[in-house]
């Protein structure tokens, strides 16, 4: 396939983001799998947690990490490479996010499985988060580019999904 500047991909722990976006990139002839969360990753002293209470530095650190990917995503992009973005980007956080990148076109896709299949996916002792994170998502990130339900796709099926519906993710 072609060129097609940045593709994010988002949603909430285990909706299927990594796997969907490497399957995704390898469909380019160009392309790039950047995963947002090794900016948080590389920092080995004085990393802040990344609970939603963990307060001021971890979200001075969460917006340093999305910064950074964002500058990535865009050097990819001008060396003629389609950059699949992937990350956890949810709630009014997500208007800054998409802001942060240059390149045209840019897309968004937001992976949303229902919360049973995510459960299901973890395993025990994660129900209560799930529902949260779930919540939030529907409750508060801005309604942008495709949102699509993969609770019943495989992941290639998924990346087919997407690809053919790609034009309802553009965003400007």
């Amino acid at each position: 396939m072609e060129t097609e500047g940045v593709i994010v991909v988002s949603g909430i722990t285990a909706a299927g983001k990594s796997t969907v976006s490497q399957l995704l990139a390898e469909r380019f002839e160009y392309g790039v799998h950047l995963r947002g969360d090794v900016f948080r990753r590389m920092i080995v002293s004085g990393q802040a947690s990344s609970d939603a209470d963990s307060g001021e530095e971890a979200q001075k650190q969460l917006k340093l990490r999305y910064r950074l990917a964002c500058q990535a995503a865009d050097g990819y992009a001008q060396a003629g490479f389609t950059v699949v973005l992937q990350d956890v980007v949810i709630g009014e956080l997500l208007r800054e996010f998409l802001d942060g990148i240059e390149t045209r076109p840019r897309y968004l896709i937001v992976l949303t499985p229902r919360p049973d299949v995510i459960s299901n996916r973890l395993g025990s002792g994660y129900e209560h988060s799930v529902d949260e994170l779930d919540y939030e998502l529907h409750a508060f990130t801005p309604r942008r580019g495709l949102w699509l339900d993969n609770s019943d796709l495989s992941p290639g099926e998924t990346v087919d999904a997407i690809l053919g519906r790609l034009d309802e993710a553009r965003f400007d």
